[in-house]
């Protein structure tokens, strides 16, 4: 084949491909109007939850572990309950009394730092302390735990279940919070609800087309009206009619 029918034979896939590009540009703007506030909300959520993991201060956890014992000749079920018991009463004074005196932070603020955490199968108390530094955090839960063993053996006679220390808490290797990934998944998260709200907000493209499109056919049928009530159509006149009039004029 010459090389002038090659080119000749070439020359419309330009064309086509050219048509094709301005089919797909129009789609890609109306996708962009339609669903830009949820584009924009993703990767801001996104990037603000990576900002926070980057400025907000380190958080540091360690556990310390009690546990209770039933005396002999006592209901061994009766540990499991008194174990949930101490765990709820981790925060009043007679057990953080001597644990603040012992880590030089308030009560106040120890109440906050520490939490108690029971298991309702096994007489364990996990007592978990928080705090800027990871020293501080094990202190704070060792502290703790001392003093509630202290305070459980004042009450032995009474309720025939001792408290002994299990396991002491050792000062963690890395924060607990934050947590590069799991902040920017959670920012991620809460662009796509705060994208979705906005999409919900904004007013449906479909109200105004259907309104328009039955003002478009009141106006059709309101046209139609109009001709048929003024001037009736030459097909639909009996032939008998339209001689007379022919005649007249």
């Amino acid at each position: 084949m010459p090389d002038s029918e090659k080119q000749s034979a070439s020359a419309p896939s330009a064309p086509a491909s050219h048509a094709g590009e301005r089919r797909s540009a129009p789609l890609l703007r109306s996708a962009l109007r339609r669903w830009w506030p949820l584009l924009v909300a993703v990767p801001a959520g996104a990037v603000a939850g990576g900002a926070y993991a980057l400025v907000a201060a380190p958080q540091y956890q360690s556990d310390a572990y009690v546990m209770a014992v039933a005396d002999q000749g006592a209901d061994s079920a009766s540990a499991v309950s008194f174990a949930q018991a101490y765990g709820r009463v981790v925060a009043q004074p007679e057990i953080l009394a001597d644990a603040a005196a012992e880590t030089g932070v308030p009560m106040r603020q120890l109440a906050k730092d520490v939490q108690a955490q029971t298991s309702p199968d096994a007489p364990m108390i996990q007592i978990t302390g928080s705090a800027g530094s990871a020293r501080l955090a094990a202190d704070e839960a060792n502290a703790v735990a001392r003093s509630m063993v202290a305070f459980g053996q004042t009450t032995a006679q009474q309720t025939h279940v001792r408290l002994i220390a299990l396991a002491q808490a050792a000062a963690p290797a890395s924060p607990s919070s934050p947590s590069g990934s799991l902040d920017v998944a959670v920012g991620g998260a809460a662009g796509v609800l705060l994208g979705s709200l906005a999409l919900l907000a904004r007013p449906g493209a479909g109200g105004a087309g259907g309104t328009s499109g039955a003002g478009g056919a009141g106006g059709a049928g309101s046209r139609g009206g109009g001709t048929a009530a003024g001037t009736a159509d030459p097909a639909t006149v009996p032939e008998q009619q339209r001689e007379p009039a022919g005649t007249g004029a």
